[in-house]
C-alpha cells in the first residue's frame, strides 16, 4: 500500500475566509484522487496565507517537515492539487520537486499528473511549468501594485493604519467582495493637536521626545490607545498627507484640499528642521538641536580665538546686602571647552557671562530687524528679476547670432575637404584639418557659454520663486521678535544666524545665513564690540 502525504496551500489570508476557503476544495480533490489511485493518505500539511512566490521553501515549515519525512522514508508519494502549491519560484521550486524525486518520492498533481525526471525533456518541462507559474505571480503582483498606485493617485484610501488627525467614513459603496468602502476624513479635535505639534516644532524648537511628552501630559492618545512616542511624532511630521497629498514617491494624488491640515510652507520648513537635526554632531547644524535650556545661544556659539565650541555651564553668585542678608542668583556662563580642558593654546577668555553675551546678540538682531523696511518689496524684486532676465536673453541672442556665423564658417571649411584631397584647394589637408578643429573648438565654446547663461537664468528663476516666502518669514520674525518667548527667540536666531564667534572683551562676530543676507544690505557679517 502506497502512503501519500498531501500539501495544501493558499497564498492570502482572504482565501482562508469561510466563504472562499480553497483548502477544503484542495483536500476533497486530493482525497478523491488518492482513492481512485488506491493510495492511503497519511499526513496532511496545510499552509494558510503563505505565498509560494514570495516565501522561500527554506522559510516554509511545511516544506521542511516534508523533507524530513522524506529522508526518514515515511511516505511514498507527495500529492498536491496543482504543482504550484509546492511553490512559484522559478529558480527554486523545480529543484525542490527534483529533490523529492531523488529521495524516491513520487510527486503527483491531481490536475497535472506525475512529474518525472526520466529524460532531458522531463527536466525541461518541470522547469518551464514553474517558470510559467512564477511569471503569472509576477503579473498578478504587478497588476495589484499598479491598481493600488492608481487608487492612491486618485486619492482613494487603500487600507492600512489611519494617521492621527484623520478618521474613516463610510462612503455607502461596496467593493467586489461586498465589504464597505471607506474614505479618509479630517477629525477636527485631532487635527488641532497635529497643528499644535507642527507649531511647537517650527516656532519653539520642540524635539520629537518633547512633543510626545507634551501630548501625553494633555491626555492625548494614539489611535490604538497608547501614549505617544518619539517615533509617532517623527512619522507625523514627515507625513505629506497632512498637506493634502495621498501616496508617496511618484504615485502621489493631486492636492486634496478636504484632507489638508498643514500648509505646505510650514511642512517644508519643518522638514528642513528635521534634516538639520539629523546632521551628526561633528557636522554643521543650522537650527537649534533643542530649546529646553534657558540660555539663548547654547549650541551655536564658538570661541573666536581657537574656533572650538562654547559650552554652557551652570554658575551661581552670592552677595551680601546692606541689611546683612545674603542673596544668591544663577549666573550661567559660556565656557571655551578647548581652553577649559587645556586641549590647545587659546588666547580667548575661559568663561563669559551668559546674560551679557545674550543681550549683545539680542540688541544686534533687534537693530538689524529695525532696517527691515529698507528691504525690497515684491514689486522691486520682480523688477530686478525681469531686468536680469532681459540681460540674459540679450546675451543669448548675441551668442546665437555669433554661433550661426561660426557654424557657417565651419561648413565652408568642411566643403573644402574634397577639393583639398584632390589638390584643387588653397588649403592643404593638414592645414584644413587644423582649421576645422579650431573652428569646432570656437563653436563648442559658444555653446558652453549659452548653456552657462541658460543655467544662470534657471537658477535666478528658482531664486525668485523662493525670495518672497523667505522675505515673508524674515518680516514675520522682525514683527514678533520683541514679544516672543525665549524658546521662539532661540529658534529664530538659530535659523537667521549661521555662526556666532566670541572674543576676549566680549567682542561678538555674527554671520548671517545666506538665505537672509539679501534682505540686510551691509549686514553679511556683524561685529559688535562691547567692553562691558
Amino acid at each position: 500500500m502506497n502512503i501519500a502525504y498531501t500539501l495544501y496551500r493558499v497564498s492570502t489570508k482572504q482565501q482562508v475566509d469561510k466563504t472562499k476557503d480553497d483548502i477544503p476544495m484542495q483536500r476533497e480533490a486530493c482525497h478523491e484522487f488518492a482513492d481512485k489511485m488506491g493510495w492511503t493518505i497519511g499526513k496532511e500539511f496545510l499552509e494558510k496565507g503563505v505565498s509560494g512566490f514570495k516565501v522561500s521553501a527554506n522559510n516554509r515549515d511545511a516544506i521542511q517537515d516534508l523533507k524530513a519525512a522524506a529522508l526518514n522514508k515515511e511516505f511514498d508519494i507527495l500529492l498536491v492539487f496543482m504543482f504550484d502549491r509546492i511553490g512559484r519560484i522559478d529558480d527554486e521550486t523545480p529543484f525542490i520537486v527534483e529533490w523529492f524525486v531523488k529521495q524516491g518520492i513520487r510527486v503527483w498533481s491531481v490536475q497535472e499528473g506525475e512529474q518525472r525526471f526520466e529524460s532531458h525533456v522531463d527536466k525541461l518541462m518541470n522547469y518551464i511549468r514553474f517558470w510559467q507559474a512564477s511569471g503569472e505571480s509576477e503579473k498578478t503582483s504587478m497588476r495589484i501594485k499598479t491598481r493600488m498606485q492608481q487608487l492612491r493617485a486618485e486619492g482613494s484610501y487603500t487600507g492600512g493604519p489611519v494617521p492621527f488627525g484623520y478618521t474613516l467614513v463610510n462612503t455607502g459603496r461596496k467593493n467586489k467582495r461586498g465589504k464597505d468602502v471607506h474614505d479618509l476624513s479630517i477629525e477636527p479635535v485631532e487635527a488641532e493637536w497635529v497643528r499644535d505639534v507642527f507649531s511647537k516644532t517650527l516656532r519653539e524648537g520642540y524635539g520629537s521626545f518633547r512633543c510626545a511628552e507634551y501630548l501625553n501630559k494633555q491626555g492625548v492618545k494614539t489611535h490604538n490607545g497608547s501614549k505617544f512616542q518619539s517615533n509617532n511624532i517623527i512619522r507625523m511630521l514627515k507625513n505629506r498627507l497632512y498637506c493634502g497629498y495621498m501616496g508617496s514617491g511618484e504615485n502621489v494624488s493631486p492636492k486634496l484640499k478636504e484632507l489638508q491640515i498643514i500648509d505646505e510652507m510650514t511642512f517644508e520648513r519643518v522638514q528642513s528642521i528635521l534634516e538639520q537635526r539629523a546632521v551628526k554632531y561633528d557636522k554643521k547644524c543650522e537650527v537649534a538641536r533643542m530649546t529646553k535650556t534657558k540660555l539663548l545661544l547654547s549650541g551655536i556659539m564658538y570661541c573666536g580665538s581657537c574656533g572650538g565650541a562654547l559650552t554652557s555651564m551652570g554658575h551661581s553668585e552670592t552677595w551680601k546686602c546692606k541689611d546683612g542678608t545674603k542673596r544668591e542668583a544663577p549666573r550661567p556662563r559660556y565656557v571655551c571647552y578647548h581652553k577649559n580642558r587645556k586641549l590647545c593654546k587659546c588666547d580667548g577668555q575661559t568663561t563669559y557671562v551668559a546674560y551679557k553675551v545674550d543681550n549683545i546678540v539680542i540688541e544686534t538682531v533687534k537693530l538689524m530687524f529695525s532696517h527691515i523696511k529698507e528691504s525690497p518689496d515684491e514689486a522691486v524684486l520682480k523688477r530686478n528679476y525681469e531686468k536680469d532676465m532681459r540681460g540674459c536673453k540679450a546675451k543669448i541672442t548675441k551668442i546665437e547670432h555669433d554661433l550661426e556665423k561660426e557654424k557657417k564658417k565651419l561648413t565652408t571649411l568642411e566643403n573644402e575637404v574634397a577639393d583639398s584631397l584632390l589638390g584643387t584647394s588653397q588649403y592643404s589637408p593638414e592645414l584644413l584639418n587644423k582649421l576645422i578643429c579650431q573652428q569646432s573648438d570656437v563653436i563648442r565654446q559658444y555653446e558652453a557659454d549659452k548653456e552657462t547663461i541658460q543655467t544662470e537664468m534657471a537658477n535666478k528663476k528658482r531664486s525668485m520663486e523662493s525670495i518672497k516666502p523667505m522675505y515673508d518669514i524674515f518680516k514675520g520674525w522682525a514683527d514678533e521678535f520683541d514679544t516672543c518667548s525665549l524658546e521662539r527667540k532661540k529658534m529664530i536666531i538659530s535659523q537667521l544666524i549661521t555662526r556666532i564667534e566670541l572674543y576676549r572683551g566680549y567682542d561678538v562676530k555674527i554671520e548671517l545665513d545666506m538665505n537672509y543676507r539679501q534682505f540686510c544690505d551691509n549686514w553679511d557679517i556683524i561685529t559688535n564690540t562691547n567692553n562691558g
